[in-house]
């Protein structure tokens, strides 16, 4: 079994039925890992399902609003049926909301509506998850990864986005956090942050010819990120390769902030 082989692995993908959580799960599938899609829209699901299916591994997909803490014990419950264990919970859910309005007329609902989408989803499944790696620890099965999707916008100052960026600076304390608390259990915690990458929560902004040109010179690249692109990620985060590497910020941003 190579380093990369997730065989017998099985991981949980949140959001996993479009953008970055696809292009990770579509990975994982093809690194042999049992995958679990969860999304709030059950035709993507179906779709995205067919698409991973389609490498010969096992896929479930679960209808599931993250916000919500019993749908989230529901759907870690069902999978943990289907599968029997759970080895990887990549927490990718996340809704977007910059450029609308300013800071001083953002309203209280809208701040606690991005904290609980992109927020306390991952505190809810990153509970569960943890519980069960901890149990299958102390039964001498010590292996566990907690990926979460954070934001460039957590090391940026966004405008207008501020209670995004703020949810996503809070995963990357979080993940560092779990990191420390969970390595004596085999579980190790890390955060991905993308740049600007094509997806349905940037399709809009990137047909805006003004932004594309003035931040397509900002990308040493010169392209906006794919969700394949986080695909080889996913499957080294997932990977025994990955065992001493936890409380890490992974910067996919095709040169962004370095230049």
């Amino acid at each position: 079994m190579g380093d990369f082989d997730l065989t017998g692995r099985v991981a949980i993908i949140t959001g996993g039925n479009g953008g970055i959580g696809l292009g990770m799960a579509d990975a994982l599938a093809r690194a042999g890992c049992a995958v679990s899609i969860w999304g709030r829209n059950p035709e993507k699901n179906a779709r995205a399902a067919a698409q991973l299916r389609a490498h010969g591994g096992a896929v479930d997909a679960r209808v599931c609003d993250v916000s919500d803490r019993k749908a989230v014990q529901a759907a870690f419950a069902a999978t943990l049926a289907e599968f029997g264990r759970v080895d990887a919970c990549f927490a990718n859910a996340g809704i977007g909301g910059g450029g609308r309005r300013s800071f001083v007329d953002r309203s209280e609902e809208e701040w606690r509506q991005m904290f609980a989408v992109n927020l306390d989803s991952v505190f809810h499944l990153f509970q569960f998850a943890g519980r069960h790696m901890m149990d299958r620890a102390a039964s001498g099965d010590a292996f566990g990864r907690l990926i979460a999707t954070s934001s460039t916008a957590s090391i940026f100052g966004t405008a207008r986005n501020e209670h995004y960026a703020a949810t996503k600076a809070a995963i990357n304390a979080l993940v560092r956090a779990l990191a420390v608390e969970l390595a004596r259990y085999g579980v190790t915690a890390n955060a991905i942050l993308p740049g600007w990458i094509k997806s349905e929560m940037t399709a809009g902004i990137m047909t805006n010819e003004k932004f594309v040109g003035n931040v397509m010179p900002r990308i040493p690249m010169r392209r906006f990120g794919e969700p394949e692109d986080f695909g080889g990620l996913a499957v080294y985060l997932a990977s025994k390769a990955s065992s001493y590497h936890t409380a890490e910020c992974f910067v996919v941003d095709g040169g962004y902030s370095a230049f």
